[in-house]
C-alpha cells in the first residue's frame, strides 16, 4: 500500500521582511529532508465565494504523508528556524490536509 500524502496550506502577513527572509533561506533544505515538495504561494489571491476574508500570502506544500508533515513541523532545527517567520509576520494559520486514499480502479 502506497503512503498518503499529507498537504500543507500556510495563510501569514508578512511584516518584517528582512526576518522573514532569514526564514525562508533556511526553509527549503529542511523541507527537502522530509520530502516536503514546494508548490507555490500567491500574495494576491482572489476569493471567489465565501464571506471570511484571507488577508496575506498563501503557501502551498507537500509531504508523503502526514507522519512526515508532522515530523517536519516538530522538529528542532525547523523549530528554531521558525522564530524568524514567528518574528517577521502574522501567520493566520497553518493547515494540514489529508490526501485521499487511492482507489482501486481496475
Amino acid at each position: 500500500m502506497s503512503e498518503i500524502p499529507a498537504y500543507m496550506i500556510a495563510n501569514l502577513v508578512v511584516r518584517d521582511t528582512d526576518e522573514y527572509r532569514k526564514y525562508e533561506k533556511g526553509f527549503f533544505p529542511i523541507l527537502k529532508r522530509f520530502g516536503g515538495e514546494f508548490f507555490t504561494y500567491d500574495d494576491s489571491h482572489e476569493i471567489l465565494e465565501g464571506s471570511e476574508p484571507i488577508k496575506g500570502r498563501i503557501i502551498l506544500f507537500k509531504f508523503p504523508s502526514e507522519q512526515a508533515a508532522k515530523d517536519w513541523y516538530n522538529d528542532d532545527e525547523y523549530q528554531a528556524l521558525s522564530e524568524f517567520r514567528r518574528a517577521g509576520t502574522h501567520l493566520n494559520s497553518l493547515t494540514l490536509v489529508h490526501g485521499l486514499q487511492p482507489r482501486n480502479t481496475g
